[in-house]
């Protein structure tokens, strides 16, 4: 997928660029190429991007180690604002940040790159942990008794106990 430069955005009909892509994105290993639809809206001081794509990948499973294929899936969107960076001689020494002030931002004048949005929107969507639909359950409870803990390490805690 080619950078869009935003201003053309801007001029586009109704301020958007919608577009079909079927292609494999670098540095995102997949056995078939990510396809689906992607929109960039203009909309004066930010740009609406929004991607609804799949493609199938191989996993390997956290609990059994097991490599597993995997079909990954997005529906996101996102605003990007689009203000002018300070220079860096103009950085404050030090500032108070609010969580609204931590929002991703590009230049008016500069370019989208559709791509490396999108592998970062398929990077976030990778399963955490990964585990493979025929991965056998954990089991919690504890076969011995009903009241002592799971993790035999925390018995010698209990002798600590103070008496009320």
């Amino acid at each position: 997928m080619e950078k869009l430069y935003i201003p053309q955005i801007a001029k586009a009909v109704e301020a958007t660029e919608t577009f079909d892509f079927k292609e494999f994105v670098e540095g995102l290993a997949t056995l078939t190429p990510v396809q689906g639809v992607m929109s960039v809206r203009h909309v004066g001081s930010f740009l609406e991007v929004s991607v609804k794509a799949s493609t199938i990948m191989t996993l390997t499973c956290d609990r059994t180690l097991v490599q597993f294929n995997y079909r990954l899936a997005i529906n996101n969107s996102e605003m990007i604002w689009l203000a002018e960076p300070l220079p860096e001689s103009e950085y404050p020494r030090e500032r108070e940040v609010e969580s609204g002030d931590l929002v991703e931002s590009l230049s008016p004048n500069g370019y989208f790159d559709p791509s490396s949005w999108l592998y970062e929107q398929l990077i976030l969507a990778i399963p955490y942990p990964k585990i493979a639909p025929d991965a056998p359950a954990l089991d919690l409870k504890d076969q011995q008794q009903g009241d002592t803990p799971i993790d035999k390490r925390w018995s010698a805690l209990s002798s600590l106990q103070l008496s009320e």
